[in-house]
C-alpha cells in the first residue's frame, strides 16, 4: 500500500521558516517523481515544486522561486520542503504527492497523495 504522510506545519509569524517532511512508503521512493502542491483557503490547488527521481533536478512555482528548496533522502524515503521567508499568502494545506511523470507533478498533478499539512502565516 502507498502511503505519504506529511509533517511539520504549523502556525509561524511573517518572515519565518518551516519545514515540511513527506514520509514515503510502498513504492520504490528513488524512482518516482516527488512534488508539494497546496491549497489556500477558498482557492484551487496549486502546484508549488517538483523533484524529479534521483533528486537531481527540481522545478518551483513562480510564487515561491528563491524562498523554497525542495530535497528528499532517498536513505529515509522521505521529500523535504524548506520554507523560509513565509508570507501570509502561503497560507494553505500543503500536499506530498508522488509519480512516475516529473512533469504530470509540474502540472498539478499526481499519482498518489498525502493528506496534508496545514501552514498558517500570521502575526
Amino acid at each position: 500500500e502507498v502511503r505519504l504522510v506529511e509533517s511539520g506545519g504549523g502556525l509561524v509569524q511573517p518572515g519565518g521558516s518551516l519545514r515540511l517532511s513527506c514520509a514515503a512508503s510502498g513504492f520504490t521512493f528513488s524512482s518516482a517523481a516527488m512534488g508539494w502542491v497546496r491549497r489556500a483557503p477558498g482557492k484551487g490547488l496549486e502546484w508549488v515544486s517538483a523533484i524529479n527521481s534521483g533528486g537531481g533536478s527540481t522545478s518551483y512555482a513562480d510564487p515561491v522561486k528563491g524562498r523554497f528548496i525542495a530535497s528528499s533522502d532517498s536513505a529515509k524515503d522521505t521529500l523535504y520542503l524548506q520554507m523560509n521567508s513565509l508570507k501570509p499568502e502561503d497560507t494553505a494545506v500543503y500536499y506530498c504527492a508522488a509519480d512516475k511523470s516529473f512533469i504530470r507533478l509540474v502540472r498539478g498533478g499526481g499519482e498518489y497523495w498525502g493528506q496534508g499539512t496545514q501552514v498558517t502565516v500570521s502575526s
